[in-house]
């Protein structure tokens, strides 16, 4: 489609009206955390008395971001709690083995015995133990999704919550199959200007990119990436995920891009459910 330089104007125009709603608004965020619990744990509910052990080389994972005693998160949580509590709890005879497994990132569950029973305990009863769970969950992912979406320009609802869904999954840093990853092999395949209509323009090497061809692509990488990870022995627990990709696929060809009071979109079975702040 040929455009206008009315067209490209009232575009322009668009983008930079949209920049007033950039960082998720508190009922957004809650879809969004809501989104992401249905996808880890088949429901809207927070789960902070959740733990097990599902044998992926993680440890431990539980609550509610799925904090592995394997890859550090988990202690982290601990040591929040440890602050509220003043440093003497139940979790406090795991501390010489959660700062073991912290330095090697290991996901052998031994001197661990009957951690599940303390995390599944204190999730369902303890106030402090569920506001440390909150906390980290901002500080390590939450927060971290919403710089990275700054970074890129992101000013749509549906974009920031889809890259805190991604981070929960894919993590940080260097590796392939990493949210910085994925972010770069998506960008790296524009190299023209990229119209559309959402209302919003990124700044893609150079190039006018619309935010929403711009997630669309995203959407694809991820889903190749959870269907062929550069990590092989993950290969079986990511491609059974693809429906979160799939989910948020839904929410945009349903052109949901800015969220009020509900939304709609799959469930981990393709099932159309609303999600409410």
């Amino acid at each position: 489609m040929k455009f206008t330089t009315a067209t490209l104007g009232l575009v322009a125009t668009l983008a930079t009206f949209s920049s007033a709603n950039a960082a998720l608004s508190s009922c957004s965020k809650n879809i969004a955390l809501q989104l992401t619990n249905i996808y880890e744990n088949g429901d809207t509910d927070f789960h902070y008395d959740y733990c097990e052990n599902l044998n992926d080389g993680r440890g431990y994972t539980a609550g509610i971001a799925g904090f592995c005693s394997g890859t550090s998160d988990a202690w982290v949580v601990i040591q929040q709690y440890h602050k509220l509590t003043g440093g003497k709890d139940e979790f406090s005879k795991y501390d010489e083995v959660m700062k073991e497994l912290d330095k090697t990132n290991s996901g052998s569950v031994a001197g661990l015995d009957g951690y599940c029973s303390v995390w599944e305990k204190l999730g369902k009863s303890d106030a402090k133990f569920r506001c440390a769970q909150n906390s980290i969950r901002d500080s390590m992912y939450l927060n971290p999704s919403q710089v990275i979406a700054d970074k890129l320009g992101a000013k749509l609802d549906v974009t920031r919550a889809q890259l805190y869904d991604t981070i929960i999954q894919h993590g940080e840093g260097t590796d392939p199959d990493s949210i910085d990853a994925l972010i770069e092999r998506t960008s790296a395949s524009f190299k023209a200007n990229a119209w559309g209509f959402s209302g919003s323009l990124l700044k893609i090497n150079g190039h006018h990119v619309d935010e929403i061809v711009w997630l669309k692509k995203f959407l694809e990488v991820r889903m190749d990436d959870l269907m062929n990870p550069y990590n092989k022995e993950t290969q079986e627990e990511w491609s059974e995920s693809v429906s979160r990709v799939k989910s948020y696929q839904y929410v945009v060809a349903k052109r949901q891009y800015r969220w009020g009071k509900s939304i709609k979109a799959l469930d981990n079975d393709g099932v159309v459910t609303t999600i409410k702040c």
